[in-house]
């Protein structure tokens, strides 16, 4: 199961009590649908989840009949799709009717008087995201986004979106395939519009992966840095002995300040040891500033040689 069929089907859990919530469920649903008009109320989609909250709820606002029927999903063998439609137009011109449409309109737009108050607005949108929402596995990106068929509609519900203060959600809108695509981006925003339209699981999901992924960056990071350090160290290690052994075959260590004889031998039997560890094992301590100065002079008496 995908992850927006699972958020899906969280949404079609949640408890809608209360008839002012349920009117505005169902608005979302059938507005949203594949067609709404006086003549045909139509909804199709591959959730079973939404298709049971689809026939349940018009069935228990509007007391309408809904045939349901179910094929193949285009997409494969895998899937179904469902569609659902109310058969009789007398029920379809009533419905039509009951959210303040009417025949005379150009185009569908969004009717505010059946979203009285945020609290509306939340039922509102649980019932778009379930008649055409889908949402991206956040494992994969952060993605949510309505594919609405006409784009005053698409306008009309980027504009609500908006305009909900508590969700702080900027939507955008693409044309793709001859729909328009209300989309939102940011584990942020995501996450709080699935809260708000009832399905907390899935925001947790979200924010889970969010943080999973900030701490999954933050090792690499580290990683990356240790290992660019220690190929740095390995490096310097590496110039430093081959000067050191250039001093020995030319003039011999002995040749050196007792100072310098003692780093240079340590240095040979302690290749992997950094400033710090070298500076420790002399027989009389000094800083990593003094080792790398002793380690300088040794590189610049090989270097005259």
């Amino acid at each position: 199961m995908s992850f927006s069929k699972d958020t899906k089907a969280e949404l079609a859990g949640a408890q809608t009590e209360q008839q002012w919530q349920l009117h505005a469920l169902v608005y979302g649903l059938v507005l949203f649908s594949k067609r709404f008009s006086p003549e045909e109320i139509t909804l199709t989609t591959e959730s079973h989840s939404a298709a049971t909250v689809y026939s349940n709820s018009l069935s228990q606002l509007a007391a309408a009949i809904v045939d349901v029927r179910c094929t193949l999903s285009r997409r494969g063998s895998d899937g179904a799709l469902y569609t659902l439609r109310v058969p009789d137009k007398n029920d379809c011109e009533r419905i039509y009717d009951s959210f303040g449409h009417s025949k005379n309109e150009v185009s569908l737009r969004i009717n505010r008087a059946n979203i009285g108050d945020d609290d509306a607005a939340a039922f509102f949108l649980r019932g778009v995201f379930l008649s055409c929402g889908s949402v991206s596995s956040p494992d994969k990106d952060y993605h949510l986004e309505f594919s609405v068929a006409h784009r005053n509609l698409a306008s009309d519900l980027a504009r609500l979106i908006d305009e909900i203060e508590v969700l702080n959600a900027h939507p955008g809108i693409a044309v793709r395939k001859g729909s328009y695509v209300v989309y939102i981006k940011g584990s942020d925003s995501i996450a709080d519009v699935l809260a708000f339209i009832g399905a907390p699981m899935a925001s947790l999901e979200i924010v889970q992966q969010r943080i999973y992924r900030s701490l999954r960056n933050k090792v690499n990071r580290k990683i990356n840095s240790e290992t660019a350090n220690s190929n740095k160290t390995a490096a310097a290690a590496a110039k430093q002995i081959r000067a050191i052994e250039r001093i020995e075959k030319k003039r011999g260590l002995s040749s050196l300040p007792d100072e310098l004889r003692e780093l240079a031998r340590l240095r040979l039997d302690n290749p992997e040891y950094n400033l710090r560890e070298l500076g420790e094992a002399l027989s009389t301590p000094i800083s990593r500033s003094g080792v790398n100065h002793r380690l300088q002079r040794l590189i610049e008496i090989s270097e005259e040689l």
